[in-house]
């Protein structure tokens, strides 16, 4: 026991990157994303705008309806594909994703529509930033899709509803290394610092908190 909580408090008091290149608040921290959490998994919510539209313009070929009046953000999580496409809901919980998800499992991207989000809810975590680590998060997001000739590749029939799908993304997930650190890796390319290694959303959300007290969160509630 006392093994893990080093390795955990180590993962979240351990700054990634160790230091940066350039002075931290230099520019205008003008734009806001959103980390959404639940016990096991986060998602990055962009808002969405005319940029954001063109460059995630493959998400029609999923069957989204980008043209939604009531379209506000895109939100993106990535994740092992056994779990996250045949769990649902809890009572969908299966040994055999589980099992994988300690393994290798091919990883996807989920990417879902979302309207007015209250951002005061026990989930949301609000975090400014500036337009440059924007740019680099919307880059990164892009880059974690796996392509073919013709663009990123959907997972036709594996969506949870109308408004989300998956895509087949690049690497392979271990719960070691999983949805969470991606998100983390994501919030670094933003501009942020983050724990050494936050596998679990408490792990993550306390390292954020632990390593950016500068004025970057300019609202934030997250579930205990």
């Amino acid at each position: 026991m006392l093994t893990v909580l080093t390795v955990v408090g180590i993962g979240i008091v351990v700054p990634r990157p160790l230091w940066h290149d350039e002075p931290v608040g230099k520019a205008e921290r003008s734009q806001q994303i959103l980390m959404l959490s639940n016990p096991i998994h986060t998602d990055i919510a962009i808002p969405v705008d005319g940029d954001l539209l063109s460059r995630f313009a493959f998400l029609r070929t999923a069957g989204l309806d980008l043209d939604n009046p009531n379209l506000r953000y895109f939100v993106f999580g990535w994740g092992g594909r056994s779990f996250y496409i045949e769990t649902k809901t809890w009572a969908d919980l299966k040994a055999d994703p589980v099992l994988k998800s300690f393994t290798l499992d091919r990883s996807v991207i989920h990417a879902e529509l979302a309207g007015d989000t209250p951002l005061d809810a026990p989930a949301v975590t609000v975090i400014s930033i500036d337009a440059e680590g924007l740019e680099r998060l919307k880059q990164f997001i892009l880059a974690s899709f796996d392509r073919s000739d013709s663009g990123p590749i959907s997972l036709p029939g594996s969506n949870y509803g109308p408004s989300d799908a998956f895509f087949e993304a690049r690497g392979y997930f271990n719960a070691l290394m999983g949805c969470n650190t991606w998100t983390a890796a994501g919030l670094r390319q933003a501009g942020l610092t983050s724990g050494l290694w936050t596998s679990l959303p408490w792990m993550l959300r306390m390292s954020l908190r632990l390593h950016n007290e500068d004025g970057r969160f300019a609202a934030s509630h997250t579930l205990p």
